[in-house]
């Protein structure tokens, strides 16, 4: 596995000040947000999409560094019904992966208004009352599965041969059952981003989905979460709290080893490897509470004291 971290972690550091610091940390890659929800810092994407030379420049930045660019992140809701610039920020971001010889993409399946007309996207994951069914049906037939026919055409003329959805709360896609279902309609250029942090706050166990999933993951997000049981025992884990203020939440993001100890981290890696899974962990700090640059230190020195490094080569003896 390769060891890399995902650069809104240090959005407010300059571009520069990102490969610097992510050469000093010993990390093989960087993955680069290019919009959708994240102001895109690190990089622009309108120069990006006219400007071949600006492209050779980036990938040259992280050249003379030794880093790998492992892949560009266009999280956000493409399928908003009031919002068409994600969905844009999500096809320019294929075409430049493409031109850039990027393979693999990060996004969101999207979420979509409950029917025509609405204005606001309806997150359904409740089977009662009968409408609920009728929402989900519209959703997936008439907005999700053509928008991803549609992109995994975009994905197969721009060389990109790995779209990564991130099952996330809020989306279509937010666990192992919706991101099979998506990739058996639109195909295996559908997979998945393994963030175990959603999971957690959802209710999953990422080593059972890992399992599930297979030759389905194609990224993997390194993030905790905090489950913070006094409160859990009496609002849930269904939580719309502020994100900023810890103690009054039942779940928070949580730098590595903080919600779950290096143990859990070591059988997760474990789990990927038995699933098939020898790719990249990139750590994504979302911790309010810990300054940015610490959290990142702490969790990469976790996950390279468990992840494994290396290509088998034990085989029993013949005898």
């Amino acid at each position: 596995m390769k060891l890399g971290f995902v650069t809104d972690s240090l959005g407010g550091q300059s571009f520069a000040g990102v490969l610097e610091t992510a050469a000093r940390l010993g990390v093989q890659g960087l993955e680069v947000n290019t919009g959708g929800w994240s102001t895109a810092p690190h990089f622009d994407l309108a120069v990006m999409r006219r400007d071949a030379g600006a492209r050779k420049a980036f990938l040259k930045a992280f050249a003379d560094r030794g880093l790998e660019l492992i892949c560009l992140n266009a999280n956000g809701n493409p399928l908003h019904p009031t919002d068409p610039v994600q969905a844009e920020c999500l096809k320019d971001t294929i075409r430049i992966a493409g031109d850039m010889g990027i393979t693999k993409i990060v996004t969101m399946s999207g979420l979509p208004a409950g029917r025509e007309g609405d204005l606001m996207p309806n997150w359904v994951v409740a089977s009662w009352p009968p409408e609920t069914q009728e929402i989900l049906r519209w959703q997936w037939q008439q907005r999700l599965i053509p928008f991803w026919g549609e992109m995994a055409a975009l994905a197969k003329a721009s060389g990109v041969t790995q779209i990564a959805l991130e099952l996330h709360g809020n989306q279509c896609v937010y666990n192992v059952p919706t991101l099979l279902k998506l990739r058996a309609e639109v195909g295996p250029v559908i997979g998945a981003n393994l963030d175990p942090s959603h999971l957690f706050w959802m209710g999953a166990d990422p080593l059972v989905a890992a399992e599930a999933l297979g030759a389905a993951i194609f990224h993997v997000h390194a993030k905790d979460t905090f489950l913070n049981a006094p409160k859990q025992a009496v609002t849930s884990l269904l939580e719309n709290g502020g994100l900023m203020d810890i103690p009054a939440r039942s779940w928070s993001y949580i730098t590595l080893g903080f919600g779950h100890g290096e143990e859990w981290w070591r059988q997760f890696c474990y789990r990927l490897k038995m699933a098939g899974y020898d790719g990249w962990l990139a750590v994504e700090h979302e911790d309010v509470l810990l300054n940015s640059v610490e959290g990142l230190e702490k969790s990469i020195t976790l996950l390279r004291n468990v992840m494994p490094a290396h290509e088998a080569d034990f085989r029993p003896q013949a005898i």
